[in-house]
């Protein structure tokens, strides 16, 4: 027995040290100490907030659908205001409340003010060299100061003041052209005048008259639709070669390569316009005449004077160029939209708020910005409409750069984090009737949408909210009483504001399906 046992012991040991026993043995090890460090008397036990079930390698990526907003509205409805899903292999928490919304992006701001990589931003927007998109730190800071002191600050959005109402009334003058005859697209009017806003402010001219506007409306779709687009690549590394396989990434690069070719010629026209002293264009930098120039003039003198003292090369000019266009264009334009869609759609308000606009217009032909502070329904309008249509129902996600708690629940850091906008608009503890147009709550209530009250947040808060609001909201503010003043507006073919189809369409940035059209009778009161 004892030369027995002592078989045993030797052929059992010998088989034990065997390199690759031993590194199952030490795998089997790891996950028992794993499992044991998360039982509840471990040491490190996580409370993370509630998940719904996930499949394997994919996550809760099939749960999103077409529309994101209202498939995690659903869920946020089950699982609680925070939620925490995987998309892929990325724990991404859902904020669905105010309070929650308020944690994120005021207590702990400077916790949650980073961004995740994405391959699309970084193919469309110079590898995050945007203001959108750029990692927080050091450059995010100095892009953004020039944002905010030398592109969008108050005195900026004022000295536009031209742009916008030339524009509004060439806008006015066409509808009152082509309503004569048939009914008007409203949702493409609006396009072009936002579009036409942003390439005066930020270029210096309107860009793609004539033959080429139609392709250069469509590359600025293609830009727009690539930025809401879901890269699985981001979250599931080991399928990134599907965007190859599908044309994702070579349309990605296409769009790129063009917005790329566009931008270089319209920087090049601004320096060789600089080099001929052009002055009738304004391209002498200084800081005097600041405000008679365009986006371009003013990056450029900060890129050859070194106003910030921090370099601003090439690749960050076009991005911060794009950066406009994506926050100043298709949001606007939404805006304007739904704006239009819901008055329609309520006959009752669009004649009270045409009441109040006509009676401070008085005799005035056309409203310009000085009339706009007294037009408080109008303002109600707009905050109403920003309220149930958020243009971007789901603000950009950002990522948490420590470990951190959020209302009882632990958020490691890396996280995602997406605010689900449209959801804390429609939250029935915030708000009496949720689902209804009801602009005249807002007389009452000093709730605006600056960042400063979570309840109505589609720009956003904290040190990533949108700095354009201001720029934004005055061309809304402007468009709005302009077409209310001097039209009465009605469905084609007799139909009734009911039946106006609400239907919304796919994106990041959310406006109707089909196009908004209505009959426009001009108003000679």
């Amino acid at each position: 027995m004892s030369q027995f046992l002592q078989f045993l012991v030797t052929n059992v040991t010998s088989f034990l040290l065997q390199p690759s026993v031993l590194t199952i043995l030490a795998f089997i090890f790891i996950l028992l100490f794993k499992w044991y460090s998360i039982l509840p008397n471990g040491n490190t036990k996580k409370n993370s907030p509630p998940s719904p079930p996930k499949l394997p390698i994919i996550g809760n990526l099939h749960q999103l659908g077409l529309q994101p907003h209202r498939s995690l509205q659903t869920l946020a409805q089950r699982h609680g205001p925070l939620m925490l899903l995987h998309f892929g292999s990325v724990p991404v928490l859902v904020v669905s409340s105010a309070d929650a919304a308020q944690e994120i992006m005021k207590t702990r701001d400077l916790n949650f003010a980073d961004r995740p990589k994405s391959g699309i931003s970084e193919k469309l927007l110079y590898n995050y060299k945007d203001v959108a998109s750029a990692p927080y730190g050091e450059y995010w800071r100095q892009m953004k100061s020039i944002l905010v002191l030398h592109l969008l600050s108050n005195k900026r959005v004022q000295s536009f003041c031209s742009v916008r109402k030339e524009e509004t009334f060439l806008m006015i003058d066409k509808i009152k052209e082509s309503c004569s005859s048939s009914s008007v697209n409203l949702s493409e009017i609006f396009a072009k005048l936002t579009n036409d806003v942003v390439c005066r402010v930020a270029l210096g001219k309107k860009y793609g008259e004539g033959e080429g506007r139609k392709k250069f409306k469509e590359l600025l779709g293609e830009f727009a639709e690539l930025l809401g687009a879901i890269n699985v690549g981001d979250y599931i590394p080991s399928l990134a070669w599907l965007n190859r396989a599908n044309g994702f990434d070579a349309k990605a690069e296409k769009v790129a390569k063009q917005l790329d070719d566009f931008l270089e010629g319209v920087i090049e026209e601004h320096i060789n316009c600089q080099k001929k002293g052009d002055h009738d264009r304004g391209f002498t930098f200084s800081q005097e005449n600041e405000d008679q120039k365009d986006f371009v003039d003013i990056l450029l003198w900060i890129q050859e004077e070194n106003v910030i003292g921090f370099p601003v090369d090439r690749d960050s000019i076009k991005a911060l160029i794009l950066d406009a266009f994506a926050a100043g264009t298709d949001t606007t334009y939404t805006v304007l939209e739904w704006t239009m869609t819901e008055l329609i759609r309520h006959p009752e308000m669009m004649k009270k708020v045409q009441n109040e606009v006509r009676e401070i217009a008085g005799n005035k032909k056309d409203i310009t910005e000085d009339d706009l502070d007294k037009m408080h329904y109008l303002k109600a309008i707009i905050k109403e409409t920003l309220r149930l249509h958020p243009p971007i129902p789901l603000l950009v996600p950002r990522k948490s750069i420590q470990d951190a708690k959020i209302h009882g629940y632990d958020i490691a850091a890396g996280t995602q984090v997406i605010i689900n906008v449209w959801t804390i608009g429609k939250d029935p503890t915030l708000w009496d009737e949720p689902e209804e147009f009801q602009p005249e709550s807002f007389l009452t209530s000093s709730i605006d949408f600056k960042g400063h009250d979570f309840q109505l947040i589609p720009f956003g808060a904290g040190r990533r909210g949108c700095p354009g609001i201001s720029f934004a909201i005055t061309t809304i503010e402007l468009v709005m009483a302009n077409l209310v003043r001097n039209f009465e507006w009605t469905l084609p073919d007799g139909a009734i504001g009911k039946d106006l189809d609400m239907t919304e369409s796919t994106g990041l940035t959310i406006h109707r399906k089909f196009p908004l059209m209505a009959i426009a009778t001009p108003y000679f009161g």
